[in-house]
């Protein structure tokens, strides 16, 4: 088990900006690892109401179970490597959650067992230092909707922010509310629920 503590500012882009962007780095198509988000919560998004998020990440043939939990500074991440056997039995609901995340599930008051598989949300996804942080380029995939995201992970709030906000201006990307990839997920699937 890994905890560390997630500081990133984050921008929707519309596809122009993404291709743009993608150039001015100088960033090929082959430089875009894929990666998979394969997302829980329980028939009640209790979860989501917590304020937490929870999902499988595989990336590089390897699984890594998450949980997001709010911190005044960003999102506290505990992490738990797990085997293929493992993560393809949480995905097919066919095994229970395991280990410390277990436990920190139960003390946010959610009961680990009614946790399930709610869908996947692939991206391809390109990095590079930036200014002292992390700058990444993502292109998304869920519920048939394609998304273009641009972030900036850092150790320092306050320079971050302002790091990010100078990249934003200098590209003319108006900066957009934009919230985190499980969200965005959620709030398609709450819409296509609603349709049926």
């Amino acid at each position: 088990m890994k905890q560390e503590l997630e500081i990133e500012f984050k921008n929707l882009l519309i596809k122009e900006e993404f291709i743009m962007l993608k150039e001015v780095f100088q960033i090929s198509d082959k430089q875009f690892i894929y990666q998979e988000n394969h997302y829980f919560d329980t028939q009640q998004f209790s979860l989501k109401e917590k304020g937490a998020a929870l999902r499988i990440r595989l990336k590089n043939g390897t699984y890594i179970l998450t949980l997001k939990q709010p911190h005044h500074e960003g999102l506290l991440e505990t992490h738990e490597s797990l085997t293929n056997e493992e993560a393809l039995s949480l995905l097919h609901g066919q095994a229970v959650l395991k280990g410390k995340i277990r436990e920190l599930i139960k003390a946010l008051g959610v009961a680990p067992d009614d946790i399930q598989y709610f869908g996947t949300l692939s991206t391809y996804r390109a990095q590079l230092k930036y200014k002292g942080g992390i700058l990444v380029l993502d292109h998304s995939h869920y519920l048939q909707t394609d998304d273009y995201e641009i972030e900036y992970e850092t150790t320092n709030f306050t320079l971050g922010k302002q790091v990010f906000e100078q990249l934003l201006h200098a590209f003319n990307i108006p900066i957009r509310k934009t919230d985190n990839k499980i969200k965005r997920f959620y709030i398609k699937k709450y819409q296509i629920e609603g349709e049926r």
